[in-house]
């Protein structure tokens, strides 16, 4: 299937963000699946199939044949009487790749039609208001599931958030490069729940451990109790789960050190998802030396009076600010235990801690409005405060 097309067209992208069903085959817009009636009272689905003229920089033209063909029986009207009304002949042929049964043409009174937006929701709105209005629970505007082709996207669907929206210039600022994320642990995962919504080209994932049931509770989604008796490695576990959106989630299932730093110089951007420090001061060396901008997380948690309290942390590390993040990243001492160290109940400052350091990448690139330019933000849970800890 290929949206290229329709995103490239104003009049055939609103058809598909009101919930249409469009695609782009062999010269033709589909649209389906659209209910209608049959004679015998039962609804049924088919599609509609227009074709296109296009320039040949793929790009629509303005629209030169009034008829539309159908795919399925005669659509009827609420009284279950065959549009014969509609129909100008009843030959089977094939076109988009799928076979058509009846070709349809309605003009409208003195002019022509201004664009294939307003063909389609003329013959949208003659085959399906019947079956709408005998089964309110029947839609033609469904928002069916629409496939991406691999060479132009790297979802396995549409994202249909941002067209609907009217952002996707702006999300376009996303696209492309190579992001890192080292450890998909609780802030990890949630790190990599939010980057694989985006375009980027390609989502690493760093982490050498097995997908262990505490793990489970902070981490997005619910796993079953079998994924847990199997004991994946947990960059597979996640692997697996978001190649169901994004095509391209690589696993490394290691941890980073000596052996495999070299990897990350060909990042473009990196989140630093894990605790121990001697390992944390290699990935920060070398990220400074190669140029290249990572976020770090952490939490600092305890249990004060039978209640939870602590500090969320987000840092961020570009060439403007270098020496303000490595003062706010902790790579000197001990690895000294917390409660967030063995605390599962808190998947919810996972989220918020992934989150904060999401947003933040996405100011770096553009896609928020940054008027503060800050580098180090931290949350007190108890006093509900986010700080900013420095600023350009």
């Amino acid at each position: 299937m290929s949206q290229r097309l329709i995103n490239l067209s104003p009049e055939l992208k609103s058809l598909r963000d009101e919930g249409l069903g469009v695609d782009v085959r062999g010269g033709c817009l589909i649209v389906q699946p659209l209910p209608y009636v049959k004679s015998d009272k039962t609804i049924a689905y088919g599609a509609l199939v227009v074709k296109l003229n296009t320039a040949s920089d793929e790009k629509l033209c303005e629209v030169d044949d009034h008829c539309a063909f159908f795919s399925g029986e005669l659509p009827c009207d609420v009284d279950s009487k065959p549009m014969e009304w509609l129909a100008v002949d009843h030959n089977q042929i094939e076109l988009g790749g799928i076979a058509v049964h009846h070709r349809f043409s309605r003009h409208l009174p003195g002019r022509q039609y201004k664009d294939y937006y307003e063909l389609v929701t003329t013959y949208v709105g003659l085959i399906c208001t019947a079956a709408e209005h005998l089964d309110h629970s029947v839609k033609a505007r469904s928002f069916p599931v629409i496939e991406e082709n691999a060479d132009e996207s790297v979802f396995m669907y549409a994202d249909t958030a941002s067209s609907r929206a009217e952002i996707e210039a702006i999300t376009k600022k996303l696209a492309g490069g190579k992001i890192a994320i080292l450890g998909v642990g609780g802030t990890g995962s949630f790190v990599l729940d939010f980057v694989a919504k985006t375009p980027v080209a390609e989502i690493h994932i760093y982490d050498g451990d097995v997908f262990s049931q505490h793990n489970a509770f902070r981490s997005p989604g619910a796993p079953d109790k079998n994924d847990l008796k199997a004991r994946p490695q947990k960059v597979h576990y996640f692997q697996e789960r978001y190649a169901r959106m994004h095509r391209h989630v690589i696993p490394h299932d290691a941890f980073i050190s000596e052996a495999n730093i070299g990897e990350l110089q060909q990042m473009n951007f990196v989140f630093v998802c894990f605790d121990p420090v001697v390992p944390k001061k290699l990935v920060v060396s070398k990220l400074e030396e190669w140029d290249i901008p990572f976020i770090d997380v952490g939490m600092g948690l305890n249990a004060v009076n039978d209640k939870i309290t602590g500090i969320v942390r987000t840092t961020t590390s570009t060439n403007d600010n270098r020496e303000i993040a490595r003062a706010n990243i902790p790579l000197t001492g001990d690895d000294e235990p917390n409660e967030y160290a063995t605390n599962i109940q808190i998947a919810d400052l996972n989220a918020l801690n992934a989150a904060l350091a999401v947003i933040e990448w996405k100011k770096l690139a553009g896609f928020y409005a940054d008027l503060g330019r800050e580098f180090c933000s931290a949350y007190t849970l108890a006093t509900n405060a986010i700080l900013k800890l420095d600023s350009a």
